[in-house]
């Protein structure tokens, strides 16, 4: 969602800057600060509570920390801080006018993904939500797809379309053995982060989504 879908402008990291404050070492400014964000950075669309295992290394302080997260991203959302991407809400209608079913998935926990859905208004615009509690594992792993695959009945999986703004989106769309797995630039990666990670598809945005697929299936369009 946050950088596909849904533009960011910074409130991850504003987000985190309040999750860790109570941490030592980890003021902001610091050189901890600084490592610590360059890793949330390169661990982007993976699910929160694992990027704060990931840095702190002690559940107990992951747990209360990734708390924090939420909370003060739900603030932030539900403050007016949280917009579209440009584009995004037609493209998904013009999806949906393809016949196709839309999933829209996230590394945040459910109450974020929840207030995110309210404030944009998204609740019926699309046929399901997940969240990395949805699943076993959150990405890189292919969980979300495959239960997406599972909840909305379909029945070959290189029929399923993946876009995502990180590379963990990419590896899991591989992984779940989907069809078209398309990076989009409107996050933090760029062209070469997504072609390492084997993006069959790079667009500037969502919004070009339904273009492409008009364009590989004419009988679609």
């Amino acid at each position: 969602m946050a950088g596909t879908t849904v533009r960011d402008d910074g409130l991850v990291e504003k987000a985190f800057t309040v999750s860790v404050a109570a941490e030592d070492g980890f003021t902001p400014g610091s050189a901890g600060y600084e490592r610590a964000l360059r890793f949330v950075r390169e661990t982007m669309g993976q699910s929160k509570i694992e990027v704060f295992r990931g840095l702190l290394g002690d559940e107990g302080r992951a747990v209360a920390a990734n708390a924090r997260f939420e909370e003060a991203y739900g603030d932030l959302v539900r403050a007016g801080h949280v917009q579209p991407i440009p584009g995004a809400e037609a493209a998904i209608r013009s999806l949906r006018g393809l016949g196709l079913s839309i999933a829209l998935t996230t590394g945040f926990a459910r109450p974020t993904q929840d207030a995110i859905l309210e404030a944009l208004g998204w609740r019926s615009l699309v046929d399901l939500a997940l969240c990395p509690s949805d699943v076993p594992r959150g990405r890189p792993y292919p969980d979300m797809v495959l239960a997406a695959v599972l909840r909305l009945g379909v029945t070959d999986v290189r029929s399923v379309v993946v876009a995502g703004d990180t590379p963990s989106d990419i590896y899991s769309g591989l992984r779940a053995g989907a069809g078209i797995v398309a990076g989009v630039l409107t996050g933090l990666s760029d062209l070469e982060a997504f072609s390492a990670a084997g993006a069959t598809h790079v667009l500037a945005s969502v919004n070009e989504l339904p273009g492409l697929l008009r364009a590989m299936s004419p009988r679609a369009a």
